[in-house]
């Protein structure tokens, strides 16, 4: 059985950024992006992660890849593969790093996550060469360091989790990991607080996340694709016309039609004029969707009639996430339990995976569909669904835990000082729902920061700074990035 996996190869035209970024900032990536092709010569640069679908880091190596793929840079993406035990033991490793308690990862935990990527190591060798550049993403790739070094590979682990202070949790699951760390040429963290501190500062980069803004989740939809996206989503359309598709924009040029439904919960379905409060993530418990559903139903609902939209993907499309199904369960029971009126309030959405785009255009119609964006999560390496939510111009609340407080600075948005805190999650959202004028303002001001600091070009130039050291094994930056804005 063939363990490892490459990712169908796409091109992106880089040219389709300038309008968004303007002239200056596109000729600074074209140059950045020519002097990273001299210095990497013949070599291919290789991402290394667990799966191609499902969460903000397989979006975003999509996109990536795509645009670097745009500067005929030789560039590969391929995935590895693991049994249950094995993402049980790094879905822990994750929620520890995260400072949640869980089963101690014992010695035999360690065995067999060696043993699984020992088999996908064999392969990998295959196919990436001396010289090659490897980065590999989150703690289910940590265990190929090693291997990959020892072969001439110049390797970068680049971790999308982390938490500002670290507690003897995520210590633990730190030092877990740190063995098979120490062999990385450089080391990238989407903040400089996530770094453990045996972390060489010399080799670290921070790069925080980015969002294209003509992907099909991205991209500027018209009030009636929206409205055809989210009638074959439900599988009704309320004003009784006849569903034509909605459409969308596709990476390669096409046009693509949402044809596919999704499993939705919920009584009622929200008329054109009503308020609809949307939170779209994985189906992970530190995104806390059980704890927006209570706030929601406990704190908005006896004041308003808004509607609650929690959609996330398909369980049985994310394979790295073990806990995905169990959440989704907890919600659903949590739904049943409600009384009549907040069950026909509360709507929880399933979308399938089968077509990625797909599924990205209908996270884009639901989300220019909100009032309100939130993202109640409990702790966050970044949440690139902020961004994403902001990029729309729609008012944002957010949690003040990792990569959210960047996205979110004063006047852009609400930060929740304690995500815990229902009543004051439910005031946030009652307010927005209650001052418009200002709501919208929050949500123009929120559009203008994501094009300033989470735009794909800012995060293709610090890869580059960070590749090129590599290679030549100094630890200087040599590419002119822009500072981050605000």
């Amino acid at each position: 059985m063939t363990l490892v996996h490459a990712v169908p190869e796409r091109t992106l035209q880089l040219a389709r950024l300038e309008p968004a970024i303007g002239q200056e900032r596109y000729r600074r990536l074209v140059a950045a992006g020519d002097q990273l092709k001299a210095r990497l010569g013949d070599r291919t640069i290789w991402n290394v992660s667990s799966t191609a679908m499902g969460g903000g880091v397989a979006e975003m190596l999509r996109v990536i890849v795509g645009y670097v793929a745009g500067f005929r840079i030789p560039i590969r993406w391929i995935t590895i593969s693991g049994d249950p035990e094995f993402f049980a033991t790094t879905k822990r490793i994750h929620n520890q790093i995260h400072s949640v308690p869980s089963t101690p990862l014992s010695t035999a935990d360690a065995q067999h996550y060696e043993q699984v990527l020992a088999a996908n190591a064999d392969e990998l060798l295959a196919l990436i060469g001396p010289g090659d550049v490897a980065i590999l993403h989150d703690p289910q790739t940590a265990g190929l360091t090693e291997v990959l070094a020892k072969a001439g590979v110049k390797v970068l682990w680049r971790c999308h989790i982390g938490i500002d202070e670290q507690t003897d949790v995520s210590r633990r699951a730190w030092e877990f990991l740190r063995p098979y760390l120490s062999a990385a040429h450089g080391y990238v963290f989407t903040r400089r607080q996530f770094a453990p501190l045996w972390v060489p500062p010399a080799r670290t980069w921070i790069i925080p996340p980015s969002i294209d803004p003509f992907s099909a989740k991205n991209a500027e939809l018209d009030q009636e694709n929206v409205r055809a996206i989210l009638a074959t989503i439900s599988g009704t359309d309320r004003t009784g016309k006849p569903n034509a598709p909605g459409s969308f924009p596709r990476a390669d040029g096409s046009t693509g039609q949402v044809i596919r439904r999704g499993e939705i919960t919920g009584d009622g379905r929200p008329e054109p004029g009503d308020a609809v409060v949307v939170q779209v993530s994985r189906w992970d418990r530190l995104k806390d969707m059980a704890g927006v559903l209570t706030g929601f139903t406990e704190h908005v609902l006896p004041f308003d009639d808004a509607f609650l939209v929690l959609a996330g993907p398909a369980v049985s499309g994310v394979t790295d996430d073990p806990e995905g199904a169990e959440v989704l369960a907890e919600c659903l029971g949590q739904w049943h339990d409600l009384p009549a009126r907040a069950r026909d309030r509360v709507l929880l959405v399933t979308l399938p995976l089968d077509d990625v785009e797909e599924n990205a255009a209908m996270v884009n119609a639901i989300q220019r569909r909100a009032t309100v964006i939130v993202q109640k999560s409990l702790a966050e390496g970044f949440g690139l669904t902020v961004a994403e939510g902001m990029w729309k111009g729609r008012p944002m609340i957010g949690s003040a835990v990792g990569g959210i407080v960047d996205q979110i600075p004063e006047g852009t948005g609400i930060l929740l000082p304690d995500p815990a805190d229902l009543p004051a999650f439910g005031a946030q959202v009652r307010w927005l729902l209650e001052h418009r004028q200002e709501a919208d303002k929050m949500g123009a001001a929120g559009m203008a920061h994501t094009r300033d600091n989470y735009i794909g070009d800012l995060h293709l130039m610090r890869f580059a700074q960070a590749i090129d050291a590599v290679i030549v094994g100094l630890a200087t930056a040599t590419y002119s990035v822009p500072a981050r804005a605000g």
